[in-house]
């Protein structure tokens, strides 16, 4: 029996007893299984008589006691118990609950996908690193994220687009085009540029690239310009590239000058304008978001007729709704924590739910460990660390999986020393290693003729075997969960804790018999417990971005 089979038959007891009792049957998703932290305590735990004792009227532990006795009647239950206030746990039978394996082998790479985002069309924008430079770790770490949560939305249905915001216009620019022309003509940094060696890298290749001699543009103003253009399209190839290299691509590159160069920046505000929204201060256009919950007016366009940068965010969420997607998610770097009531706002003026047609994620910073010891970065001094380095430094895997394991609320320490060690404490060897030995084992199988001919659920006994069943029929309601909140790291935590029931359970139990010994059903039931461990981590592995290896 797999949980989504027992919650069915739980629900049907329940609306059973909720009729009876003069109520309505509850929703579907009313029923909700819960795996209770002391095992003692059973295989599920289910909180409903709680949530209908009010609404029928009744005492919730008589409720619970009344919804008990109907659950020990289905087929499969071993026994159902009331404990506090009417919390109902419930004990499968070893061959219910053995089930579970047959059925994760059988559905392969469907089990654990869910639908609750069915037909649902996201808008994921993350990275969006400004053009000026190469991508720093904390970019990096929104690849990593942004990649494993549109991986695991889509797992639950979504429909989702990866979009990269690329950043043409505005100051940032200026600097970065002022610093190409600075290297070029041999004159120092400007004292608001950008330095570092990758400064002087691409001047070299603005020089190389460009079809004419620079020498014959005639004015400071074109040449600026000449290195504007060329470099920001070579450091954004080299961006794209190192995404690409990181498993990362996107479907829509936005440009943020097309906002500005095709009118949807007056769209927006005449939008906003007829909804009453808008109003004229002090020569200036301003949105008034205090309205919606913010803490102060916004400036759209100043009084000396330029556009304020919330503009831009007008336009492009405008853009985005008007492209037909449902919920935009904008992940933002450290620095963003005062966009969250200036965006929500925006969205409510617009007519839309805030959290819901718009959610804002923002990420705390990385710091890079080595030798015990920080590590300095800084994009503008050039001494920025970049994707590159990590992925040099450790590989892609580990790099991944150590971005994605922790959430994106805390700061994040990277510890190139432990990423880099092929040892368990180092938690992408824990998880990867786990599915090398699933494989191995499997190997090991064939080769004294053990095989998945016979599956008997009731002889998977050992209480490792319970423990790691258990593991496995959590990982439906983990990535759903995941979904929900828009936070990956669950599954990449989620995927070390069942790397670690799966190796108690390797050093427990035997798939391969001892020299001299016969093949029984034993051995071919626990095979198959293996394989579907195998497979849960593989699909796991695969929603976080990270390999699942054969042998290693």
């Amino acid at each position: 029996m797999n949980p989504a089979d027992l919650a069915a038959a739980v629900h049907s007891v329940v609306s059973e007893v909720a009729v009876r009792r003069g109520g309505a049957a509850p929703g579907p998703d009313a029923v909700v299984l819960d795996r209770p932290k002391n095992r003692e305590h059973g295989d599920w735990s289910a909180n409903i008589a709680m949530k209908l004792a009010k609404p029928l009227g009744a005492n919730p532990r008589e409720l619970a006691t009344e919804i008990a006795a109907g659950l020990a009647a289905i087929p499969g239950v071993a026994s159902v118990d009331v404990a506090g206030p009417g919390f109902i746990n419930i004990t499968l039978d070893a061959a219910a609950a053995g089930e579970l394996a047959r059925t994760i082998v059988d559905q392969g790479d469907a089990y654990g996908r869910g639908h609750a985002l069915d037909g649902i069309r996201v808008n994921l924008e993350f990275v969006s690193a400004n053009p000026t430079g190469p991508i720093h770790l904390g970019g990096t770490r929104w690849a990593a994220v942004g990649d494993s949560l549109a991986r695991i939305l889509a797992f639950e249905g979504a429909e989702v687009t990866r979009e990269y915001y690329f950043n043409d216009h505005g100051a940032q620019i200026d600097r970065f085009a002022r610093s190409l022309l600075a290297a070029h003509l041999g004159e120092p940094t400007p004292e608001d540029g950008y330095g570092g060696d990758y400064i002087a890298e691409i001047a070299a290749r603005v020089e190389a690239a460009y079809p004419g001699r620079l020498d014959e543009i005639p004015s400071r103003e074109e040449l600026q310009e000449v290195f504007r253009s060329v470099g920001v399209e070579l450091m954004f190839g080299d961006i794209k590239k190192s995404l690409h290299d990181f498993g990362v691509d996107f479907d829509v590159y936005f440009h943020e000058n097309e906002v500005h160069s095709s009118g949807a920046v007056e769209r927006a505000i005449q939008r906003l304008t007829d909804a009453g929204h808008m109003y004229e201060k002090d020569g200036a256009l301003w949105l008034r978001t205090t309205a919606f919950g913010d803490d102060k007016d916004r400036v759209v366009i100043k009084s000396d007729g330029e556009p304020a940068y919330i503009s831009g965010d007008l336009a492009y969420y405008l853009n985005k709704r008007d492209r037909g997607f449902e919920r935009n998610i904008i992940m933002l770097g450290a620095d963003h924590h005062g966009y969250v009531g200036r965006m929500m706002a925006m969205a409510a003026a617009f007519g839309d739910v805030p959290h819901v047609n718009l959610e804002l994620r923002i990420g705390q910073l990385v710091n890079l460990v080595k030798d015990g010891k920080p590590q300095r970065m800084s994009k503008r001094a050039g001494t920025v660390v970049v994707l590159e380095d990590l992925v040099d430094a450790v590989g892609t895997d580990a790099a991944r999986f150590s971005l994605v394991r922790s959430s994106v609320d805390s700061p994040l320490d990277i510890d190139l020393d432990l990423l880099g060690r092929k040892t368990n404490d180092n938690p992408v060897f824990y998880v990867q290693y786990a599915h090398a030995r699933t494989r191995s084992v499997a190997r090991n199988a064939e080769a004294a003729g053990v095989d998945r001919g016979v599956f008997d659920a009731s002889l998977l006994t050992h209480e490792t075997e319970g423990a790691l069943l258990g593991a496995l029929a959590e990982f439906p309601r983990v990535v759903a969960f995941a979904a929900e909140v828009y936070e990956p790291h669950r599954v990449a935590r989620y995927l070390e804790e069942l790397a670690g029931t799966f190796h108690r359970w390797y050093d427990a139990c035997r798939v391969t018999p001892l020299a001299g010994e016969a093949v029984t059903d034993l051995h071919r039931t626990r095979l198959w417990l293996n394989d579907a461990v195998a497979q849960v981590l593989r699909t796991g592995l695969g929603l976080v971005g990270v390999s699942a290896p054969e042998r290693m």
